[in-house]
């Protein structure tokens, strides 16, 4: 086991630092003020004002703006906080990170999870017995009080009249393992396929074709990060003809093979539990 110095770390950084692509094996929680765009896996985001951005293990991040702020970053492996299995205490997974269908920030009114940002820092800094349950627990904190306010914003839109095209949703969550071909989806939609294109685009701020790839490779992080398939068992699972292609496929879309990325996020403790 490493130390969790090496596993959990809180630093800061001026907004120029995230102007070329960034990613990394942690998740990252990061505070920020200003306004310009942010870039998550090449899909862009204008923000204004205060937010918590929250990004998993290999996205790739671009912060681009008019003027130089402060980034207030905080990092963290799977290793030191499994997400998943925490997920009855707080189920930010899906929510928070891994949320594929929605910006992957929410904006903040107050200063309560900058506080405990500072906490955080003054319980590393100080390097006292005791500190690792401690800082877990005010990272568990952060985590409750962002899926609240997340779950906040989703039921707003949810009280408004439910759009359409969120149909494509329940039809990728469906289907993604079977049908990649944005046809498919067009016509279950009953829409010609530069509409279906067009609206979809306009709704989630992502192409069709991007929406599918993302659900895939979410799908595939998720077997290599939470069980101890091989890789051609993942690509089966996934169904690839083979893991040669499933392992190009994976590459293209986060820079990565699938081996490097299961050993540097390591597999899950639910894995282990899974198989009991």
């Amino acid at each position: 086991m490493e130390a969790y110095q090496d596993m959990f770390q809180l630093q800061k950084h001026p907004s120029s630092a995230f102007a070329r692509p960034y990613s990394s094996e942690f998740y990252n929680i990061l505070l920020l003020e200003g306004s310009g765009t942010l870039s998550v896996d090449f899909t862009d985001y204008a923000f204004a004002g205060k937010i918590a951005l929250f990004t998993s293990p290999y996205q790739h991040l671009c912060i681009t703006a008019d003027t130089d702020f402060e980034v207030d970053q905080l990092i963290f492996h799977g290793d030191f906080y499994c997400i998943e299995y925490h997920k009855n205490e707080v189920a930010c997974n899906g929510l928070l990170f891994n949320n594929i269908y929605k910006q992957p920030f929410i904006t903040l009114n107050d200063d309560e999870i900058a506080s405990i940002f500072d906490k955080l820092r003054r319980e590393l800094n100080q390097n006292e017995p005791h500190s690792e349950p401690i800082l877990r627990s005010y990272l568990q904190l952060i985590l409750a009080i962002a899926s609240r306010i997340k779950k906040r914003e989703q039921q707003l839109e949810a009280d408004s009249k439910l759009h359409p095209v969120e149909q494509f949703r329940e039809l990728v969550e469906q289907h993604f393992l079977t049908q990649r071909n944005t046809p498919f989806y067009a016509e279950q939609m009953g829409l010609s396929h530069s509409a279906f294109a067009r609206k979809v685009k306009k709704h989630f701020g992502k192409s069709p074709s991007q929406l599918i790839q993302d659900r895939v490779i979410l799908e595939a992080k998720k077997q290599l990060h939470l069980t101890h398939k091989n890789i051609k068992e993942v690509a089966a699972a996934l169904n690839f003809e083979d893991e040669h292609y499933f392992s190009r496929y994976f590459k293209k879309h986060t820079g990565i093979s699938p081996t490097h990325f299961r050993d540097k996020v390591g597999i899950s403790i639910v894995a282990d539990l899974s198989m009991r």
